[in-house]
């Protein structure tokens, strides 16, 4: 259901007192440090259980030894840990102020079912089993799905509400049809199952690579987005007034978000959860102002996916939690939290 963001949001994006704006400059330093020490500790730390000698070898020497590889791979995995989770977050803080909903995710407008649908169709009906496959298929779908959310949502006509129905329709779809397959599918069913609940624990650098430049590309469209989007949140006639082109905006909107949630999911799978919470959570303090809520969404969105999959691997030792379970499982309560607490503030 859309929810309409409050009238105070709508209000136009005044310049902030210099003292506001150096605590959020402060804020955002203090962001960026919180996400070197939570990358420190996704490389230190894991399912097998390394000294600090053995990462300080693993990290800045190279003798093949065992601490060596899997300190490689703990690299590995948290790099595409901080661009996955800066691409859901900024994901989600676009798709946010598009649908003027601040509840929303990538979910909504259909694009981690577009992915799921496609990989799960790769893997099924082509035979396609390593990673690299998957990235091409699960970006592919993203991009399909979006493109036909924009479509049924009106094209140059579309509204956040048209959007937000054409999406969760299409959801439904795609999800009903992946279950059909995985029933039907026995033997691809492990490989299906592990890739939808979403992890990163298969990140390579063959991965990073192959997802990088749809990353950067999403990001600086999703950055540069943040002036129209704040002018469309004051409402249609006033944006125009201001001389934004809602369908233009709209578009490349719906653009750096399927760019940015196809890309990520094509990588780690459907990582639920962060591109809501984490944008919801930075506009308590940082105020509706987009050129602001964007770039701590990209950095602590990071420190969340991080933080969960440290979690995922520390609980369930010598094994681990893929991190697509462990945010769905703080993920459900924030949601229920933040639905309850809107309905209070609108009583």
């Amino acid at each position: 259901m859309l929810v309409e963001s409050p009238p105070e949001q709508r209000a136009e994006t005044a310049p902030a007192p210099p003292t506001r704006r150096a605590a959020r400059a402060f804020g955002l330093l203090l962001s960026v440090v919180l996400l070197v020490l939570v990358a420190l500790a996704s490389i230190a730390i894991g399912a097998k259980e390394l000294s600090l000698g053995q990462v300080w070898h693993g990290l800045f020497e190279d003798s093949g030894t065992y601490g060596d590889v899997v300190v490689a791979e703990r690299l590995s995995r948290t790099l595409l840990g901080l661009l996955a989770g800066a691409a859901l977050g900024l994901a989600g803080a676009v798709l946010q102020a598009l649908t003027r909903n601040p509840l929303a995710d990538p979910g909504l407008l259909g694009i981690n079912a577009g992915a799921s649908a496609a990989v799960v169709t790769a893997i099924t009906y082509f035979g396609v089993t390593s990673l690299s496959g998957y990235v091409w298929f699960a970006f592919f779908g993203a991009a399909a799905v979006g493109a036909l959310v924009w479509f049924l949502g009106g094209s140059r006509g579309a509204t956040p509400v048209r959007l937000a129905l054409a999406g969760t329709a299409i959801s439904a779809a795609l999800y009903g049809y992946l279950q059909a397959v995985m029933i039907m599918d026995e033997a691809a069913l492990g490989k299906m199952r592990f890739w939808t609940v979403g992890s990163l624990a298969s990140a390579t650098n063959s991965t990073i690579t192959q997802v990088l430049p749809f990353l950067l590309a999403g990001t600086v469209l999703a950055l540069a987005l943040a002036r129209p989007l704040n002018a469309m949140a004051m409402g249609d006639d006033t944006a125009k007034a201001l001389g934004a082109d809602l369908n233009r905006t709209r578009a490349l909107s719906m653009l750096a978000a399927t760019v940015l949630c196809g890309a990520a999911t094509a990588a780690c799978g459907p990582i639920v959860f962060v591109g809501l919470m984490v944008p919801h959570v930075v506009r308590s303090f940082t105020g509706p102002d987009l050129r602001w809520i964007l770039p701590y969404a990209a950095i602590l969105s990071p420190v969340l996916l991080l933080g969960a999959d440290v979690v995922g691997r520390i609980v369930a030792r010598p094994s681990e939690l893929q991190v697509g379970i462990v945010t769905a499982i703080l993920g459900g309560p924030v949601f229920i939290y933040l639905v309850r607490r809107r309905r209070t503030a609108q009583l």
